[in-house]
């Protein structure tokens, strides 16, 4: 199992939590560790992360059965699993 950011299926909360990624979490990262690059690559690695169906896929492709993905809070994250047999 592991929890993972996701891609966000509703227009319009991906447009609120892209904003929010974007400046937030960077500002966020710039206050509290004096670092706002690496939040910066923080959020934009979870943008090229593949979606719940591509990581699926690559789960199952690597040996793993009953692989699931489950979205939680609009699909901002997901839960994966998979079983290796």
């Amino acid at each position: 199992m592991c929890l993972e950011f996701s891609h966000v299926d509703n227009p319009l909360l991906a447009q609120a939590y892209d904003t929010y990624s974007f400046n937030a979490i960077p500002a966020i990262g710039a206050l509290v560790a004096n670092d706002a690059p690496s939040y910066r690559y923080l959020v934009e690695s979870i943008r090229k992360f593949p979606d719940r169906e591509k990581f699926a896929a690559m789960v199952e492709d690597a040996g793993f059965r009953r692989v699931t993905a489950e979205p939680l809070m609009g699909g901002i994250v997901a839960v994966h699993a998979g079983l290796k047999i």
